[in-house]
């Protein structure tokens, strides 16, 4: 069931921390909360996407795309505080991906209209929206080039690396423990390789990175981690 948002909700999301009051309350009256059970798809590739920004203010979601050979891959797994479905904004409308809750999820919408006449009295808001847009095309062209050049096992690396830069970890007796689950499955489909394949990474890192059963994953020894670069 759609929710309202109230102005001081708005003010707890990054994006939105340093707008003046009456920007947030005029956001507010066109802005509103969706909650995502897991599992339910927010929208799938192809769909027609509404005229609106869309930002994660609780829980995660998995942005994928199917192959003609029905092969699952998962561009990104989005949590709190992320903005998705850019192209609903700047684009053609259309879904380039499905994003799909792993867990429960409520998903911020804002008319499109109304953002702009946030830009307009505050355009620090557009360059930082602009900066954020602009760090997901240089980390999918990461991406991208990764998945041609690197070794697996490096592109392992660099994905649990991105985890931790994005989301941060937790400090736990044996080292940092990651702050959402990452399954087998989600990693693999993240960087080009099988679930198989996945598995007998983590033994490989192992005991620099130590996998539990759920998707826990923690890492105990960075430098020797690291190594796995080289």
């Amino acid at each position: 069931m759609v929710q309202p948002i109230e102005s001081r909700q708005l003010h707890d999301i990054p994006l939105f921390a340093d707008l003046e009051p009456a920007i947030l309350e005029q956001l507010a009256q066109d802005s509103w909360l969706t909650p995502y059970a897991t599992d339910n798809a927010v929208f799938y590739e192809g769909d027609r996407l509404p005229a609106c920004l869309h930002i994660i203010v609780s829980g995660r979601l998995c942005i994928s795309k199917i192959a003609p050979s029905g092969k699952e891959t998962i561009l990104r797994i989005l949590s709190a505080g992320e903005i998705f479905a850019a192209p609903a904004i700047f684009g053609n409308g259309i879904a380039p991906a499905t994003a799909k809750a792993i867990e429960s999820t409520t998903v911020l919408t804002i008319k499109k209209q109304t953002l702009l006449d946030s830009f307009a009295k505050t355009p620090e808001l557009a360059l930082h929206l602009l900066g954020i847009l602009n760090q997901r095309l240089q980390q999918l062209h990461k991406q991208v080039h990764g998945l041609a050049s690197e070794r697996a096992i490096v592109r392992l690396v660099h994905y649990l690396e991105y985890v931790v830069q994005q989301s941060g970890t937790i400090p736990v007796e044996t080292g940092e423990q990651l702050r959402s689950p990452h399954t087998y499955y989600q990693i693999a489909r993240s960087i080009g390789i099988t679930y198989e394949e996945c598995v007998r990474l983590f033994k490989r890192l192992h005991p620099a990175v130590v996998y539990r059963r759920g998707g826990i994953i923690t890492i105990c020894d960075r430098q020797h981690l690291n190594s796995f670069r080289e």
